[in-house]
């Protein structure tokens, strides 16, 4: 923004609060959720859903836990009445999740709400206007504070005369002064103490107060305060659940519901991936999971996270960014070198101490929890380094390379993945670790081979062996304590020993098919050159010599 146009705008007043106590609170238990997707969340989709995806979408949100949802504003149209109208006439509300309506304080939108409602076991009417200066000033030609208070007490006189009209639903009463966020304090809590006196709410029958951060002025902190200052200063608290409704227009919502939870509120609004008018609502499966994650039963599952996103993106016909916290494509998917081998390092060390609580370096949760798979954690670009190359072969394909063969395999790929300036998908992984380090058959190769398992005094294996080095086939004959042994003295006896074997490991691979068995050597050349080769095979003793080869073969050629 050029310095000219900042002089249009000015900081937002502070909240004068100086003996404030939310910053000393803790999140310790779980609010009471209400989702919000099928009425705020879908006016602010291009394509609103239609009937039939919002009930798919409901009985998604009931599977998922919560109790509460807002199903729409019944009085804005048609679709919307029939909506809630199918959802009572199929029995489709299950006992205990209380559906939620949104009217404003306007006769006929309350007499159409209150009709809408006829068989609903229980529900929430939720009322609301506008209460702020500059919707004062502008949506309302310049009303007074007296008579936008008086709209809100008439609309709460007469849904008082409407309830007796329901007498089979358990009714719970919400009002919210819209635009809350930017209201003078004093002025919110007259008119909802105005409401209150005409509601006359119990500690048994409680009023909602619904403060919602309708636009995102300030910061979180701002937020806060604001809410315990509501919450210090209302009277009757007893009576009343006070509500958080953020948007995110700051890009800062969830960290204003957290801090408004710390500030004494009981209750979120918010929807699923933060859909919403303009940068969007709060993202409740965020601030769920962040409580989670600190050992907090929230009430709601997103132990399939992968299933909701997909019926969330089809019905809303939006995308979940590749980045958003938890949800996201990538947000369990390290590329960077350094947090790809802390990352393994960090499984690994989970498997071994058989760890109760979760701690691996760069995950806040457990990937599995929400239905993810550990293969997607590590992927392959130019920025990756060894280890991450090492957990894609482990974990994709069940090659389990020693530890020192890591840095050898990790820049050869590496340097595969900068040349072709892009990710390597596992299976390409796969293809080039095979390539540049399995079987490897030139300038040598072994054609055919044969072991004696009793030559000997002592019980030694004698191999008789036919390769070809630079085009010229060879037999060679060695004695040894075993396979490997035995081929390395067959080399030595035809001149071929210009190195020492320094390491040896074999495993059968997991979920291997016609290649059961991988096998990895080290050998030391001259001038202290350490080369590392591996063989697959369905033999465990061919794989051995296979190694063997590959890493005589990758000693060679450096």
């Amino acid at each position: 923004m050029k310095p000219e146009s900042i002089r249009k705008y000015r900081p937002f007043p502070a909240v004068d609060l100086k003996d404030r106590q939310w910053p000393d609170q803790v999140i310790s238990a779980t609010p009471i959720w209400c989702s919000v997707d099928l009425r705020d969340g879908n006016q602010a989709l291009p394509t609103p859903m239609t009937v039939e995806e919002k009930l798919e979408y409901f009985e998604m949100l009931v599977r998922i836990g919560f109790k509460q949802i807002e199903v729409g504003f019944p009085s804005a149209s048609d679709t919307e009445f029939n909506f809630l109208r199918r959802l009572i006439e199929e029995n489709r509300i299950p006992d205990d999740v209380t559906v939620q309506v949104l009217v404003q304080a306007r006769e006929h939108l309350l007499r159409r709400t209150f009709a809408a409602l006829h068989g609903a076991k229980q529900a929430i009417v939720h009322l609301y206007n506008s209460t702020s200066p500059l919707q004062r000033r502008i949506t309302f030609n310049d009303a007074s504070q007296e008579k936008i208070k008086k709209i809100a007490i008439e609309g709460a006189e007469l849904i008082k005369e409407l309830v007796p009209t329901l007498p089979d639903c358990d009714l719970t009463l919400q009002y919210s002064p819209e635009s809350f966020s930017d209201t003078e304090l004093d002025f919110s809590l007259e008119i909802c103490e105005a409401v209150m006196d005409v509601w006359q709410p119990t500690e048994e029958n409680k009023i909602i107060l619904n403060l919602p951060a309708t636009v995102e002025w300030a910061t979180p902190n701002v937020h806060a305060d604001q809410i315990e200052w509501f919450c210090r200063n209302l009277k009757e608290r007893n009576k009343a659940i006070i509500s958080l409704h953020t948007h995110n227009d700051r890009g800062t919502g969830v960290a204003a519901t957290e801090l408004g939870l710390m500030a004494g509120a009981d209750r979120v609004e918010g929807t699923l991936f933060g859909n919403g008018e303009r940068t969007g609502n709060l993202d409740i499966v965020t601030v769920a999971l962040n409580m989670n994650s600190h050992g907090i039963d929230t009430g709601l599952d997103f132990s399939d996270l992968s299933t909701i996103r997909e019926v969330y993106e089809r019905t809303t016909h939006l995308v979940v960014p590749e980045r958003q916290p938890y949800s996201g494509e990538l947000v369990f998917t390290a590329f960077s070198g350094s947090h790809q081998d802390a990352i393994k390092k960090g499984f690994d060390r989970r498997q071994k101490d058989k760890a109760e609580f979760w701690g691996v370096p760069y995950l806040t949760i457990d990937p599995q929890d929400l239905g993810r798979s550990y293969e997607a954690i590590i992927r392959i670009n130019s920025q990756s380094g060894k280890g991450g190359i090492a957990y894609i072969l482990d974990r994709e394909h069940g090659y389990d390379l020693p530890k020192t063969m890591h840095p050898q395999v990790g820049t050869r790929i590496y340097a595969l993945a900068d040349e072709q300036s892009r990710e390597l998908t596992p299976n390409e992984i796969k293809d080039a670790f095979f390539d540049f380090f399995v079987n490897v058959s030139a300038p040598m190769s072994l054609i055919d081979y044969e072991l004696d398992h009793h030559a000997g005094e002592r019980g030694e294996v004698a191999c008789h062996a036919e390769i070809s080095i630079n085009g010229e086939t060879r037999k060679i004959s060695g004695i040894g304590n075993g396979p490997i042994n035995a081929f390395v003295h067959a080399l030595d006896q035809a001149g071929l020993k210009k190195f020492s074997l320094v390491d040896y490991r074999s495993h059968a691979v997991r979920g291997g098919s016609d290649a059961d068995s991988a096998a990895y050597i080290q050998l030391q050349g001259e001038e202290q050159k350490l080369v590392w080769g591996a063989g697959v095979d369905s033999s465990i003793e061919m794989a051995g010599l296979k190694a063997l080869v590959s890493a005589y073969n990758l000693l060679s050629a450096s």
